[in-house]
């Protein structure tokens, strides 16, 4: 039989707790082959926190888990999978019609399974900071220079402050953690 991905609505900050169970439930039933797979995307983060960096796990979709399910002919869900989900302790429903889930879309699989397989890659900086937003360089050649963010770039974890050199306006990239909102 094919298999679907389907999107299920679980209680907030309780995902990893029902993925366990919903687990639990499926092992106890003997439905693993039914159940391949439930996930809780999620990537690291890493953040300045009190002078020292901390690297976190951040949910990419709060509130939702997602499973791949075994489905028939009709692309339904089995009777059995549905009446375990919706007696797994902090388990919605799933995302979809009310008496069919609409399973996910082939890309949105494939976006879904590169984030998982990347999140075990370097993590990601929380950069939190805006563009035109007014800083003080804490660290580095330029400390204790005021300057205006004139751009965010969160893939590398480092901002563009314009600073004032000398008299004169300097574009300078520094990494996140070396800028501090004044």
């Amino acid at each position: 039989m094919p298999k679907q991905w389907f999107v299920l609505r679980v209680q907030s900050n309780k995902e990893d707790k029902v993925r366990e169970s919903l687990i639990e439930l499926i092992k106890a039933r003997g439905l693993e082959g039914v159940v391949s797979t439930v996930l809780v995307p999620s990537e690291k983060v890493s953040e300045i926190k009190g002078g020292k960096k901390k690297i976190t796990e951040r949910k990419i979709y709060p509130g939702y888990i997602m499973a791949e399910v075994e489905v028939d002919e009709q692309g339904m869900i089995p009777k059995e999978v549905w009446f375990l989900v919706r007696e797994t302790p902090g388990a919605g429903d799933f995302i979809g019609g009310k008496s069919r889930p609409v399973p996910m879309a082939s890309y949105e699989v494939e976006k879904l399974l590169s984030e998982v397989e990347h999140k075990e890659e370097k993590p990601r900086a929380k950069v939190e900071f805006r563009e035109g937003e007014k800083v003080r360089v804490k660290e580095g050649p330029f400390e204790n220079y005021d300057g205006i963010i004139e751009e965010v770039l969160p893939a590398s974890g480092r901002v563009k402050v314009m600073l004032t050199v000398f008299g004169r306006a300097t574009p300078v990239e520094l990494e996140y953690w070396q800028v501090e909102a004044i």
